[in-house]
């Protein structure tokens, strides 16, 4: 595991992006601390716990919520010992709870535009499906929790149950068309360039972004050949 440099934002809270190794997956999870009131949330709990407990603690806070992003396990295998532990309560949208039927204590379903407050600090739930039925991405005033709908470089595969590349298309556009250029993206994984690039940057570099048409779209994000989708870095 190890630790970006913490940024900080003029509405008073810090992202802590942690990066997290587990055989062949590399994951980003996050740590989202709120100033006024010392309360945390944890964005897709990952493989090491110990060092997510030791990252908490060094910072003196209050675990009360973990955001998910989607159900995949390399997201949320973490939930239930943080549970466990903390008693925080568990946000995932609607639609992915029931499509793959996920359960867990305290789990709260979100929908789209729902408003979740952390202290002082407002989150704004966006729906975002395609890599997942239900997938979620979870908007601050200044961070854009993406988990594997958007990634730096491109975005999540569409090929598993629930996934679509239509509607990855249509969540790109919904993101173009809600998310403010000087946001930082915060993916799930990377291939090279570091979380916490702004919109502006993403959809400059990100190709995905620049296919206008969906047909163009699906048929790019579906064609053959592709061979790095899992070459996280």
């Amino acid at each position: 595991m190890t630790s970006s440099e913490c940024r900080t934002d003029i509405q008073g809270y810090q992202v802590f992006p942690l990066r997290i190794c587990y055989q062949f997956m590399i994951n980003y999870c996050y740590i989202v601390l709120d100033h006024f009131s010392g309360e945390a949330a944890i964005v897709d709990p990952a493989w090491d716990l110990e060092a997510l407990q030791g990252k908490l603690q060094e910072m003196g806070a209050r675990p009360t919520t973990i955001l998910l992003t989607h159900s995949h396990y390399d997201h949320v295998n973490l939930v239930a010992p943080l549970v466990r532990e903390y008693d925080p309560k568990v946000i995932l949208s609607r639609q992915e709870r029931d499509y793959y039927k996920f359960s867990c204590d305290n789990l709260f379903a979100a929908e789209h535009l729902d408003q979740i407050r952390l202290g002082e600090t407002l989150i704004n739930c966006l729906l975002t499906p395609g890599h997942t039925t239900g997938s979620m991405c979870y908007l601050l005033s200044h961070s854009l929790f993406t988990g594997d709908t958007v990634f730096v470089e491109g975005c999540g595969i569409c090929t598993t149950e629930g996934g679509s590349a239509s509607g990855m298309f249509e969540s790109i556009q919904r993101i173009k068309r809600t998310v403010e250029p000087h946001v930082s993206v915060f993916p799930g994984h990377c291939y090279g360039r570091a979380p916490g690039c702004s919109l502006a940057s993403v959809m400059e570099h990100n190709i995905y972004f620049h296919l206008e048409s969906k047909r163009q779209f699906v048929d790019f994000r579906m064609r053959k050949g592709q061979t790095n989708s899992f070459a996280f870095k």
